[in-house]
């Protein structure tokens, strides 16, 4: 036996903010400024009373309804997220109640955008560790209650969303190949959310200095991504024995329309189906790569046999690689037709 994702599942909110909703917010942000810049159109904003784990648990119970399985069968729950309910207790444990997973131990991974892959190589070791355990595996941010609408360069390009995958035995040669993760503790300044921790707790000051918002160093960013992303999907390709003209679809952190083309091309991925959602959701954090790769699954860019590449980068900063044989659905062994993907359902990605 291997170990692979067996079912896949996402969650939205029903608010959609087009580029000139945004524009009212941030003025010096024109739409066809945002489009241009980002490849971004709209966004999904949680309602007043949604949190971080609300959406996770809705694209939890997206995932299990799709392995068949009850949530009882879960046998460890993983979040990954940076935008999480609370500092304390963890985003996963309100979801294990939220969701009815009683038998589950759970924690959460803070790898910022990056953390979905580290989330997703934990749970396949501790598969490894158990034969038979069901790890459901959830990347959920809530951007939209950090954003500094003073600050076009981040405002503009940030959503909210989760999506769920379950990581459990699959048939051989499916299943993940292999992972390789890394983090640069020197470059941690690019990306951050200041206050709110131990080193400057929330007060009145912290507040009014605005150091509780979101914020990144665009071009830093740029620069940290094609100096390391590139080098570390050739070194995964390679300690798979496989090289980028084997890969069928890439899915990379939705970070920026206009950036995820140029990686592919630097990775040498221009062949390979490059499955993109940022355009209609924006940079959803954490729950990029689980939703491009559940809305992928849902329109038949992925087939069973397909060898699928995930690649994810974010504060810390950190990145990290993933490359699976994709597995049949459930209890059957035919492909998804890419003929006819199944309907969309009411507020999950589509």
């Amino acid at each position: 036996m291997s170990v692979g994702i067996i079912a896949t599942g996402a969650w939205l909110p029903q608010r959609e903010v087009t580029n000139e909703h945004v524009h009212a917010l941030v003025p010096d942000a024109p739409p066809e400024w945002i489009a241009g810049r980002a490849g971004i159109h709209a966004r999904r904003w949680a309602a007043p009373d949604e949190a971080t784990s609300d959406l996770a648990s809705r694209a939890a119970d997206q995932a299990l309804r799709a392995a068949g399985l009850p949530a009882g069968s879960i046998d460890y729950l993983l979040v990954s997220t940076s935008t999480g309910d609370f500092p304390q207790p963890p985003t996963a444990c309100l979801v294990q109640d939220a969701i009815g997973a009683r038998n589950a131990a759970c924690f959460d991974v803070n790898a910022v955008c990056s953390g979905f892959i580290y989330a997703v190589e934990v749970a396949r070791a501790l598969v490894l560790a158990n034969p038979g355990a069901h790890v459901l595996v959830i990347g959920a941010d809530l951007y939209s209650r950090f954003l500094d609408y003073s600050d076009r360069r981040t405002a503009v390009l940030l959503g909210d969303g989760a999506g769920a995958v379950i990581v459990a035995d699959v048939a051989e040669p499916y299943g993940i190949i292999g992972a390789h993760l890394s983090s640069y503790g020197d470059a941690s300044e690019l990306i951050k959310i200041e206050a709110g921790g131990s080193r400057l707790p929330a007060s009145a000051r912290t507040v009014a200095e605005g150091r509780h918002y979101f914020t990144m160093q665009g071009r830093g960013v740029r620069d940290f991504v094609f100096d390391n992303v590139p080098a570390l999907v050739g070194k995964l390709l390679a300690s798979a024995g496989a090289t980028a003209a084997d890969v069928d679809c890439f899915i990379p952190h939705q970070a920026n329309g206009m950036l995820i083309g140029e990686l592919a091309a630097r990775c040498g991925l221009e062949h390979a189906h490059r499955h993109q959602v940022v355009g209609k959701y924006g940079n959803l954090g954490s729950a990029s790569i689980p939703v491009t790769l559940h809305d992928a699954i849902r329109h038949g860019h992925i087939t069973t046999g397909d060898l699928v590449l995930l690649a994810g980068f974010g504060g810390g900063m950190t990145a990290g690689a993933c490359l699976l044989r994709w597995a049949p659905p459930p209890g059957s062994s035919p492909p998804l037709s890419a003929s006819s993907p199944p309907a969309p359902e009411k507020g999950v990605s589509s």
